[in-house]
């Protein structure tokens, strides 16, 4: 693992996370987060946008996708309701020397190589951990380990975004927070043709018929108001060929999306599922 030393303290970072998740569709949402990210003069700096939706719209692939754009290493860091401060900064580890050693987070070691960091759902944070990025999140772009005893200035080329789920369990932001994570970039379900798309992309080994009849099923489920999204049409999708693989009689297209979907997102699922499966791709 790479080292860095600031103040006279070594820090061990994170290497960054590898994802070539592709972005179909909606353009017009990935120029928002790129032009967030902009930095038009010396006495400019990069925004931080949060990115909200309901689970599995697409969030994170969007991120990566503006990352790999940028051509900037990404970081992931996982929030949720136990995250501590020192977490999302420095945490110090004991080796098998007994000594202490101190290893920078997704979010440091983003900072400290000039990368993209995603706060992936931020919205399961809690206003302590929160308040640790004040200063990060705004001109100072810097924040202050306790633990380590040092103050970490972000590197220019640093980004940082935070994805948000559009659900119940979660908190609220802290004003203070949220006045420093913008724009807010909503991202909503995609259209039909955007959404057969994706399952396309995601699932290049599946046949037209079974893509054309989740988004059928996916396009009633939203009309609905379910939450339903890509994501479930995906998974059900892989089940139902695996399902297909391993049954004799080989793949049957509604048979094995009902079971699937029941499965998968339980038997309230099935009335949004189209009564026909199309011969052919339209």
């Amino acid at each position: 693992m790479e080292s860095v030393v600031i103040q006279g303290v070594e820090l061990r970072l994170t290497p960054p996370d590898e994802m070539r998740w592709q972005w179909v569709g909606r353009p017009e949402l990935k120029r928002q987060l790129l032009a967030a990210w902009a930095v038009l003069d010396e006495q400019d700096h990069a925004l931080s946008p949060r990115l909200v939706g309901k689970p599995g719209v697409g969030k994170t692939t969007l991120a990566s996708a503006a990352a790999r754009a940028l051509d900037i290493p990404l970081y992931v860091f996982q929030a949720t309701m136990d995250t501590r401060p020192e977490d999302l900064l420095v945490t110090p580890v004991i080796t098998d020397g007994q000594k202490l050693r101190y290893t920078a987070s997704p979010l440091v070691s983003a900072m400290i190589k000039g990368g993209v960091c995603v706060l992936d759902e931020g919205n399961r944070m809690s206003e302590r951990s929160w308040a640790s990025l004040a200063p990060l999140l705004d001109r100072r772009r810097y924040v202050e380990s306790v633990v380590a005893g040092v103050k970490i200035h972000a590197h220019r080329n640093f980004r940082f975004c935070a994805t948000m789920n559009d659900d119940a369990s979660t908190f609220d932001i802290p004003e203070y927070i949220q006045s420093r994570l913008q724009p807010q970039i909503v991202i909503d379900f995609p259209e039909r043709d955007e959404e057969q798309a994706i399952l396309q992309a995601n699932l290049p080994f599946a046949s037209p018929r079974i893509l054309h009849y989740l988004a059928v099923f996916l396009q009633r489920a939203h009309e609905d108001d379910q939450p339903f999204t890509v994501r479930d049409g995906i998974n059900i999708a892989r089940y139902a060929l695996k399902l297909g693989a391993s049954d004799r009689g080989g793949l049957d297209v509604k048979k094995h999306v009902r079971q699937a979907a029941a499965m998968i997102l339980g038997d309230d699922a099935l009335e949004y599922l189209p009564g026909e499966v199309p011969l052919d791709h339209p």
